[in-house]
């Protein structure tokens, strides 16, 4: 096996840092040369891989999940084109120049043969491109970008169907295509321009224009749809961070079902949802587990008698001994709870978790709440899905792939095929479904 050298641009959206340092982790397994750029707030998670650290200089850098370190405050938006204007600001274009300067100044030291980015790093594929050097794109969910099969994104629809279904796909695509142009592409392409490259018609372009986009789910998760030819399944990571696993965990004592509770690793505003979940396996025979995580302050919630409250618990062992997973809906809880065939209750905040909900309610792998339900309906979907078997059956149906693609090497095969100048790449991936 031939060794080689490579550069993470990683961002810190929360939910995306693990799957993509296990990337990092995998490589430097196989005795690869890996280099990490990075926010503090993720430092102790790189060095857990044994890559390199290089901290952003130019680029924002946060010094931990805290609410008033979190550059986004998405949580403050309550409209879709809000929610764009603040990523285009923070996240996309806002930041990308130094996100630029960072990696090429990291790609002059280390001079890797593949660059590996976030998918909010678009000032880091700008510089991999000016630099002549191939960019792969991690995107750890369901398939983000606009294509023909798949529902728009964000906003938690099912697959079409029908012409009125496909039209109703074609015109929200559309949109969102143009609102992304709108807010970001005059930006983005100023950015190109001073590095030498082309202008792109489309926002969403620059992500396309790597050379995989690495989706890090299972087929079987996802809906079916006709995806780029460089669009790759490679399945889900079912790795816990580092620190899930820093405090020791014991299941609560007991005979009553093991209800966990996890909402997202960054703070979404969910401490009200997180109450009245709690508040309603209050009032159940259940064993309830709330990891808060890193972002929250797990004193802030009252447990209740059946109730407790931990900073984190390392979800894979907690899900060997649950009956139902009560959470946001972020990729990585959902994934995991399926993949130890534990169905759920979602409440999603935002991001990609509306869609994420879709995926498990369409199986019959659990229910949707809105995020604002009260504690009474929280309390009857709980008591429903676990007296229901039917969810239990479908989350160990849909759990059976999941395991399947998780075990398997495709995301590392993909990353260390890197041809020869004169050379064609190879057709890797997981078998994905077509669009109907």
């Amino acid at each position: 096996m031939r060794t080689r050298s490579y550069l993470f641009a990683l961002v810190d959206g929360g939910g995306n840092v693990p799957p993509e340092l296990s990337a990092a982790r995998r490589l430097v397994e196989r005795g690869h040369g890996v280099t990490v750029l990075a926010e503090d707030s993720v430092a102790p998670e790189v060095r857990a891989t044994a890559a390199t650290l290089r901290p952003w200089a130019r680029a924002p850098n946060r010094p931990d999940r805290r609410p008033e370190n979190d550059p986004c405050r998405d949580w403050e938006c309550k409209y879709p084109w809000q929610l764009v204007d603040r990523l285009v600001e923070t996240l996309f274009v806002g930041p990308a120049a130094g996100y630029a300067d960072d990696v090429n100044e990291a790609i002059a030291d280390v001079r890797p043969a593949l660059a590996i980015c976030s998918m909010f790093c678009l000032g880091g594929m700008v510089a991999a491109e000016a630099a002549g050097i191939p960019f792969d794109v991690l995107l750890p969910n369901i398939y983000p970008l606009p294509a023909t099969g798949m529902p728009p994104f964000g906003i938690g629809l099912r697959p079409a169907h029908g012409a009125l279904g496909h039209l109703r796909d074609r015109a929200l695509n559309g949109f969102i295509e143009r609102l992304w142009d709108a807010k970001g592409l005059a930006g983005l392409n100023t950015l190109r321009h001073r590095h030498g490259l082309p202008p792109l018609a489309h926002f969403l372009d620059q992500a396309r224009r790597a050379r995989r986009q690495l989706i890090l789910t299972s087929p079987d998760f996802d809906f079916p749809a006709a995806l780029p030819t460089g669009a790759r399944y490679v399945g889900p990571v079912l790795d816990d961070p580092p620190w899930a696993g820093a405090r020791p965990w014991t299941p609560p004592a007991g005979g009553d079902p093991l209800v966990l509770v996890a909402m997202s690793s960054t703070f979404q505003d969910q401490i009200g949802c997180l109450q009245r979940v709690v508040d309603a396996l209050g009032t159940l025979p259940v064993r309830g587990v709330v990891t808060a995580g890193p972002a929250l302050d797990a004193a802030a919630l009252q447990p209740r008698a059946n109730v407790t409250v931990v900073p984190s618990a390392p979800h894979r062992l907690v899900l060997q001994h649950a009956a139902l997973v009560v959470t946001h809906g972020g990729h990585g809880t959902v994934i995991k709870a399926l993949a130890a065939g534990v169905p759920m209750v979602l409440l999603p905040h935002g991001r990609d978790q509306a869609d994420t909900a879709a995926r498990v309610t369409a199986r019959g792998a659990g229910v949707t709440l809105k995020r604002t339900a009260g504690s009474r309906a929280i309390a009857y979907e709980v008591r429903r899905t676990l007296q229901n078997g039917s969810y239990r059956t479908a989350a160990r149906q849909l759990g059976e792939a999941i395991r399947r693609d998780a075990a398997s090497d495709v995301l590392v095969r993909e990353l260390e095929d890197i041809p020869d100048e004169g050379e064609r790449p190879t057709e890797a991936g997981l078998a994905r479904p077509t669009a109907s």
